[in-house]
C-alpha cells in the first residue's frame, strides 16, 4: 500500500517506519529488518532480563524490540511500550494482537522526555533504540528513564551517531563555497545540496539539531549526570558494502525521519538538467555495488543504583 493511501501518512514517525525508511520495497525492508535485530538483540544482551521482568521500551515504534524480548525470555516477561505517535501504537498493539502476546504488552503514548502518567520506580529495566536521537533535551529523558526504574532496575539503550554526516555536509559547503564561481564543480554543488537537505551544514545549524549535536561520550555524560552507575558504553563502528542494491531504492529511501529522500530533494531543488548529470555521476556506482555505508552505533547500559 502506498503512503498516500495509508491512514498512517500523514503521521511523521509512522510514514518513515512503515514507508520511507525502505522506499517501499519488500526486499530492502527485509534487509533493514535484520541489521535492526541485530541492533536490538545487543540492547537485550546488556538489558539483564529475567522471565518475570517488567520493561519498559521507550519509543517502541513497530514495537519489534519489546516483541524479540518476549520471544527470548518468554511468557512470564510484561513490555510496556511508549510513542510519540498513536498511529505506531496502534500499529503495534495489532501486531501484539496477531502475535498471540497482546496479554504482555501494555501501551502509552508520551513523550521520551517525560514518561508521562508512567509512575515513579515501576520497571526492572528501561531500553531504547534510535529513539534519543530526536530528542531536544536528552538529559531530560535519561531523568525519566532513571525516575520509571526501580532501584536496582537497568538500562540498555543504543542510538545512532550521525555527528559524522554531519560534519561532512560542513565540509561539502566550504569545498563550493571555496569555488569560484565561473570554474564551479557542478557535481560537488548537487552532492552538497542532496546532503544539506537531510543533515545540517553549518555549525550553528549543528548545534541546534538533535540528531547531529551529540557524540556517544554526551550519552555516557547524562547517564553520569541523572545518577546511573555501572555505565558501560561501546561505540560500534562497521564500515560495510550498502544493503542498498537498486537506484529506485537508493532515491526512495531515507536515512532518518526528518530527512526527505533523494527522490524529492530532486524533484524540489533539482533542474531537469542538474538531474540528468547527478544521476549520469551516481548511478553507475549504486547499480555496480560500489558503495560502502559507515554505520555509527552507540551502545550504552547503567544500573539505578539501590
Amino acid at each position: 500500500m502506498s503512503p498516500q493511501h495509508d491512514s498512517t501518512s500523514n503521521d511523521l514517525w509512522a510514514d518513515w517506519l512503515l514507508h520511507r525508511r525502505f522506499a517501499d520495497d519488500p526486499a530492502y525492508a527485509e534487509r533493514v529488518r535484520m541489521v535492526v535485530e541485530g541492533y536490538i538483540d545487543r540492547v537485550l544482551n546488556h538489558a539483564h532480563i529475567a522471565p518475570d521482568t517488567q520493561l519498559l521500551d521507550l519509543g517502541s515504534g513497530e514495537g519489534t524490540l519489546g516483541f524479540r524480548a518476549i520471544e527470548r525470555f518468554g511468557a512470564g516477561l510484561h513490555v510496556t511500550m511508549t510513542d510519540i505517535s498513536a498511529a505506531m501504537l496502534s500499529h503495534a498493539r495489532q501486531q501484539a494482537q496477531e502475535k498471540g502476546v497482546l496479554t504482555q504488552c501494555a501501551f502509552a503514548e508520551c513523550s521520551a522526555d517525560s514518561l508521562s502518567d508512567i509512575p515513579d520506580a515501576t520497571f526492572d529495566t528501561v531500553t531504547s533504540r534510535s529513539v534519543l536521537a530526536y530528542v531536544a533535551d536528552k538529559r531530560a529523558a535519561f531523568r525519566a528513564m532513571y525516575r520509571v526504574l526501580k532501584p536496582g532496575g537497568y538500562l540498555s539503550i543504543a542510538e545512532p551517531i550521525f555527528q559524522d554526516e554531519a560534519f561532512d555536509t560542513v565540509l561539502l559547503k566550504n569545498r563550493v563555497e571555496a569555488q569560484q564561481p565561473e570554474f564551479r564543480d557542478l557535481g560537488l554543488v548537487l552532492l552538497h545540496r542532496w546532503k544539506s537537505a537531510q543533515f545540517p551544514d553549518t555549525p550553528e545549524k549543528i548545534a541546534l539539531n538533535p540528531i547531529a549535536n551529540y557524540s556517544e561520550r554526551d550519552l555516557m555524560r547524562c547517564a553520569v549526570g541523572e545518577g546511573f552507575s555501572e555505565i558501560h558504553l561501546e561505540l560500534h563502528v562497521d564500515v560495510k558494502p550498502s544493503i542498498i542494491q537498486s537506484w529506485d531504492v537508493f532515491l526512495g529511501a531515507s536515512p532518518h525521519p526528518w530527512a526527505p529522500s533523494l527522490k524529492t530533494i530532486m524533484d524540489e531543488q533539482f533542474s531537469v538538467e542538474e538531474r540528468v548529470h547527478f544521476e549520469a555521476m551516481v548511478r553507475p556506482s549504486i547499480e555496480a555495488g560500489h558503495p560502502v555505508s559507515i554505520d555509527r552505533m552507540a551502545y550504552l547500559s547503567a544500573h539505578k543504583p539501590l
